[in-house]
């Protein structure tokens, strides 16, 4: 026996070892590019707005290799940038492409970190689809290097405003005249919620170390000796006391960031959800808290739901419409979250018997984890 924890401690440090190397891909959850089109007196403008750590993955920018991407090593190229932006950006009219003209390039800060922002006015060769907004955007940067790129984009112009989310498999969005519908609103909102949950390695890595336990009985020993439960609701309500706490907590903050009542600073927001993913994970291990873990769920889903709150504000939501997209974003968030549930309690039900639940998927897990999430930590406090 002693032999064999001895093997087993040596397979989950070997594992540590390799998250290590693995976590620091993983500690950028999601890859955005932001697109819009407004209105400048009589002209339409395209902005589109690149992080220049997803440009660096195509362009190598980082000269001194310091692991950041400065204006200076950007500006040197910025034509061949700015040539390689403009070709995967097609805007079309109801017969031919319009071309994009540039007006300027720059750098832009965004919540997490420095953009390459590029600027150009639309001459679309029939002024009509101008004038009746009879145009379609198709958008190609990124997607080979990276498929959870997304570009998200937003119009506002006189008499038409919508938004779209483009993806490797939806690259095209139609540029509609007129309002859109409260229920239209209210359905993109729910898919942009149900996506960020889905990409947000640190929400679910959060969630799935509170939700491990739930098929053991909880005690005073330590996690590895803990006895499985016999009855599925007690699981079931283990499970839905920490599910709650957690969306109880987030939908709080959610509203009181978007309204402006508390506004905390970013980088603050992105570290400590990063150390409450390694403190979630050292619980399973140390057992601080592991009879109540819902009370973590709210307390620390009170910092997640900030940092939902960054990515509404970075989507631009609609302000005659807040409500709505405020909704339909935490109904996603929710729908999201009960997918991952619905896939990992039946698995963990089935397993909870036996060594290999507890000292691979419990003990392994937590610590593979706690490991990723201090990678996280680190890099978000700029070490």
């Amino acid at each position: 026996m002693t032999f064999l924890y001895r093997h087993l401690a040596t397979r989950l440090a070997l594992l540590a070892l390799f998250v290590s190397f693995t976590g620091s891909a993983l500690a950028h959850s999601s890859s955005n590019a932001y697109l819009s089109l407004s209105q400048r007196g009589s002209d339409l403008v395209l902005r589109t707005d690149i992080n220049l750590r997803d440009v660096d993955l195509i362009f190598d920018l980082d000269d001194d290799r310091d692991g950041r991407v400065s204006w200076g090593e950007t500006a040197g190229r910025i034509n061949e940038l700015k040539a390689w932006m403009q070709q995967g950006i097609t805007v079309r009219g109801s017969s031919a492409p319009c071309e994009l003209q540039p007006l300027d390039v720059m750098a832009s800060p965004h919540s997490d970190g420095f953009y390459l922002s590029a600027e150009w006015r639309l001459a679309c060769a029939d002024p009509q689809d101008v004038a009746s907004q009879r145009l379609s955007l198709k958008y190609g940067l990124i997607f080979d290097q990276d498929n959870l790129h997304r570009g998200l984009l937003k119009v506002d112009v006189p008499g038409a405003q919508s938004s779209a989310i483009l993806s490797p498999d939806r690259p095209e969005a139609e540029l509609l005249a007129g309002e859109v519908s409260g229920w239209s609103v209210f359905a993109r909102y729910v898919v942009e919620g149900v996506w960020h949950i889905w990409i947000g390695i640190d929400h679910i890595l959060f969630l799935l170390s509170l939700l491990v336990l739930a098929p053991l009985v909880p005690s005073r020993s330590r996690v590895t000796s803990w006895p499985a439960v016999e009855s599925f609701r007690t699981s079931f309500m283990d499970v839905l006391a920490v599910v709650t706490a957690f969306t109880v907590a987030h939908s709080i903050t959610l509203v009181a960031s978007i309204v402006g009542w508390v506004n905390p600073p970013v980088t603050i927001i992105e570290s400590v959800i990063a150390l409450s993913v390694i403190l979630a994970a050292l619980n399973n291990l140390l057992g601080w808290f592991s009879l109540k873990r819902w009370r973590l769920a709210f307390v620390f889903g009170l910092i997640h739901g900030f940092g939902f709150a960054n990515v509404l504000l970075d989507l631009a939501l609609p302000a005659q419409q807040l409500a709505l997209a405020l909704g339909g974003f935490n109904v996603g968030v929710e729908l999201g979250q009960l997918a991952i549930v619905l896939a990992f309690l039946p698995v963990a039900w089935l397993l909870r018997h036996t060594a290999f639940y507890r000292w691979v998927v419990v003990a392994g897990g937590s610590l593979a984890i706690a490991v990723i999430g201090s990678v996280w930590l680190v890099e978000r406090l700029g070490f």
